[in-house]
């Protein structure tokens, strides 16, 4: 199986992507709810877990390829993941900034992200790499994903509402921000209130897609695409089971 792991249901969306572009691979998803939200934690905390979780996947499911389908863990611990297991294919997630300075007309681009992301030296050398291409407005979202895990939609609204006040102004004219980049696994699954009170022509960027294909790249070089699997999906969780349940049944259709 390839593992999969996130601080709570927002990686989901990175399961999402990666079913879609590798549908005979079979999976393990582990949300780590109990530990939830990673962005609001130190740096320690979050590499001890990343390491751990992993050790987990490896040792009980002999895990082939590891996505870190986390913003905040692949900053503070994907380079620890790859120095202790350095046979695996590890993927990590973070905000797509290139993808977004490409898209921007107005060269205004802004971040949606946990204030643990944006604090950290991985986002702020991909930042700093980026700086001449786009001007990048970057608002911490605290509480967003906690509100996304919950599914708590009215607070969903209002948190995207605020933010977007924050961070703004929104448009396609000069010195508005026409792309926005959801860097939190959460984010794309508050794409819809984002949409309507944004409008169409507000560019959404998420991590997704781009992962799911250096995945598939990573297994091809590796010799491990299972052309013959059945496409199936074990989950794991230190929270509830049911909210896991939930989730993938909502957002996935599993």
């Amino acid at each position: 199986m390839i593992g999969v792991f996130d601080s709570g249901l927002g990686g989901l969306s990175v399961l999402r992507a990666l079913r879609a572009e590798l549908p005979r691979e079979d999976f393990i998803y582990f949300s780590d709810t109990g530990h939830f939200p990673y962005g609001e934690r130190g740096d320690a905390f979050v590499a001890q877990r990343s390491l751990d979780i992993t050790g987990e996947l490896v040792a009980h499911h002999r895990i082939k390829a590891l996505v870190v389908a986390c913003n905040t863990a692949t900053a503070a611990g994907v380079h620890l993941l790859r120095e202790r297991y350095p046979q695996l294919p590890v993927v990590g997630v973070e905000p797509p900034l290139k993808p977004a300075a490409a898209l921007t007309r107005t060269g205004r681009v802004a971040v949606f992200a946990t204030r643990g992301t944006l604090a950290s030296a991985k986002f702020r050398s991909l930042h700093d790499a980026l700086r001449d291409r786009a001007e990048f407005i970057l608002q911490p979202c605290n509480g967003l994903a906690a509100a996304i895990e919950s599914g708590d939609a009215g607070k969903i609204r209002d948190l995207c509402e605020y933010y977007i006040a924050q961070a703004g102004p929104f448009g396609t004219q000069t010195g508005q921000a026409d792309t926005l980049v959801l860097g939190c696994t959460h984010y794309p699954f508050a794409a819809e209130p984002l949409t309507a009170l944004l409008g169409s022509e507000i560019q959404l960027i998420e991590t997704g897609e781009p992962v799911a294909r250096q995945t598939r790249r990573l297994l091809e070089a590796a010799h491990l695409l299972d052309p013959e699997g059945f496409g199936q999906v074990q989950w794991e969780t230190t929270g509830s089971p049911e909210a896991l349940r939930s989730a993938a049944s909502r957002w996935l259709g599993l």
